[in-house]
């Protein structure tokens, strides 16, 4: 645990939401807006006697994020976490567990007002938090997204009410009516989508049919919009705050689920014994116990010598999901290490390409054609610009070699940014498994340690811990 001293930026947030009882917190990822939100939480509890908090978000950041950070620190530690999440049995037992803060994730929105419902329960949550509250934006008054307006619902007796996403319109203007609803009822943007298209779009003919109509912004929209909204929704940029001659790392961490754990929590241990024996990580059954729990850590493992493999978990995925939404549209270069994560990362986004050295794929990222471009950092070295596509990097797979993690950085580095033209921070992403190798490895990158010293180390204090 650490103590939380908020940067600059995190107590703009913390003030706004404080001062504005409903309202939006466009905060990019990895700049805190979960931890700053703990803080919001706090104040709201000990200070105006305001709560309990109903965080509302993606199943992993729901499962994952908001209770690890509650851990995290010194500071929030005493806040008790409720996850509304799993079977009915027990999500009906986390509503009915005293807590500070409860968990949801979206889909199961409609589940809890049918329970609220049927059981003639009112509203339980003075405030509620919508983390990547762009899965509001389908909202309607009559139709639209079912998870919304299962929210909707309840939304005059929420006391408190806050927007959190870094991209809060990633499809266009469109995208805001229903997000601000939730914040104003339609006071700023219009009572219906229909009446904010109408005052901000124009219809465009796309076809011969006379349906094919595609709504398209007037030239004053963007302006007129943002100025509507600007006293209830704080912009942050990471520019601002952070220095464009280097990149920005952001830690993705995920938990294991229980079956994978023990899987790994075996392998783990059975590679301390073969450590602790042999004293040498160049030991051919230590060293390939190192690959397994890597490939755990990552979600699938080899099985057989013939290269047969098999899926563990998927929470990596789900935690590059998030980042692909918060990404908004902007490309990513994702970097992975094992052909299972190739191979995954490929079924779980079919619109992915794996680089494969010819000059056209490089045009295609570097013009915005390709949504994602996987590489193995053994193949992405020198020479390879790939700055004009993204910012954005994400290491999906953790590994030893230093020199190949810096030269896929460089490939999108801020020199890069700057020399072409874009002056836009670099965000490195890190998704990592928590109490696994992941840490090792990453930590084996930023010093000259030897492999077999770390490992040991790390698995004699975690044996400590148990």
């Amino acid at each position: 645990m650490r103590k939380f001293n908020p940067w600059p930026y995190q107590q703009r947030m913390i003030q706004f939401a404080l001062q504005h009882p409903r309202c939006g917190l466009f905060v990019p990822m990895g700049m805190g807006k979960t931890s700053a939100s703990l803080a919001i939480i706090d104040v709201l509890k000990n200070i105006f006697e305001e709560g309990p908090a109903l965080v509302i978000a993606p199943l992993a950041v729901a499962r994952n994020s908001w209770p690890s950070e509650v851990r995290k620190w010194t500071d929030f530690c005493h806040l008790k976490v409720s996850p509304i999440l799993g079977s009915t049995k027990e999500r009906v037992k986390a509503l009915h567990t005293k807590a500070d803060i409860y968990v949801i994730n979206y889909d199961n929105l409609m589940w809890l007002d049918n329970f609220l419902t049927t059981k003639n329960y009112t509203w339980p949550f003075p405030v509620v938090i919508a983390d990547e509250s762009t899965r509001l934006k389908s909202f309607r008054t009559r139709q639209g997204s079912k998870r919304a307006k299962a929210l909707a619902k309840f939304s005059n007796f929420f006391k408190r009410f806050i927007a959190l996403t870094g991209t809060p319109s990633p499809n266009g203007l469109n995208d805001l009516w229903g997000q601000l609803w939730f914040i104003d009822h339609g006071e700023r943007l219009g009572k219906s989508f229909t009446a904010f298209h109408n005052r901000w779009f124009r219809p465009l003919q796309v076809g011969a049919n006379a349906a094919a109509v595609q709504w398209v912004p007037h030239d004053f929209a963007q302006s007129q919009i943002q100025d509507a909204i600007s006293d209830v929704c704080l912009s942050i940029k990471a520019e601002d705050y952070f220095d464009l001659d280097k990149p920005q790392f952001v830690n993705i961490e995920v938990d294991l689920p229980d079956d994978a754990r023990r899987l790994y929590d075996d392998m783990e241990k059975a590679l301390y014994i073969e450590l602790s024996n042999n004293k040498t990580v160049e030991a051919v059954n230590a060293a390939a116990k190192t690959v397994k729990c890597l490939q755990l850590a990552n979600g699938a493992v080899y099985t057989d010598e013939l290269h047969n493999w098999e899926e563990v978990h998927t929470a990596k995925l789900d935690a590059l999901a998030s980042i692909v939404e918060e990404a908004a549209g902007e490309p990513l270069l994702v970097a992975y290490q094992f052909k299972t994560d190739l191979a995954r990362i490929l079924k779980a986004f079919p619109k992915a390409k794996a680089f494969d050295k010819r000059p056209e794929t490089v045009e295609a990222f570097n013009n915005g054609e390709i949504p994602m471009l996987l590489v193995h950092p053994a193949s992405a070295g020198h020479g390879l610009s790939l700055q004009d596509g993204s910012s954005k990097l994400v290491f999906f797979s953790q590994w030893w070699n230093l020199e190949e993690y810096q030269q896929v950085i460089e490939r999108i580095g801020p020199m890069r940014q700057m020399q072409a033209g874009h002056p836009r921070v670099v965000t490195v992403y890190q998704i990592l498994a928590r109490d696994t190798i992941d840490y090792v490895a990453l930590a084996k990158k930023r010093t000259r340690r030897e492999v077999q010293d770390m490992l040991l180390d790390y698995l004699r204090n975690k044996g400590d811990k148990r």
